[in-house]
């Protein structure tokens, strides 16, 4: 609301507010991301999963947040076209990162169907 109510007579200050208030968001966020990590680490006591799977999806979700919170703060901004270059660039990233999982996943199916 401080960033709307400044964005009509000093723009630069309501980005800046908009940045802070994001900023903070995303620190409540990691926090919440925290207890989640440690779900998965008590699922992968549980379940005989690899290693590499679960930090494969750790960093999935962690690409998707910074760039969408980056997406976020070029929308604010009105940086639209950098925006949407940050939010393609976060796709192809978690596509590149998913590789191995696919390749695994469809070996496992070649061998269950050969």
């Amino acid at each position: 609301m401080l960033a709307v109510y400044c964005k009509s007579f000093k723009s630069e200050y309501s980005v800046l507010i908009s940045l802070a208030a994001c900023s903070v968001i995303m620190f409540y966020v990691v926090t919440k991301l925290l207890q989640i990590f440690e779900i998965f680490q008590y699922l992968q006591t549980i379940l005989p999963m690899e290693k590499e799977y679960l930090s494969v999806l750790i960093k999935m979700i962690g690409i998707t947040y910074v760039a969408e919170f980056a997406a976020s703060v070029c929308k604010d901004g009105g940086y639209q076209t950098i925006a949407s270059q940050i939010e393609i660039f976060g796709k192809i990233s978690v596509l590149a990162i998913s590789m191995p999982i696919f390749s695994a996943l469809l070996k496992l199916i070649q061998e269950m169907l050969g």
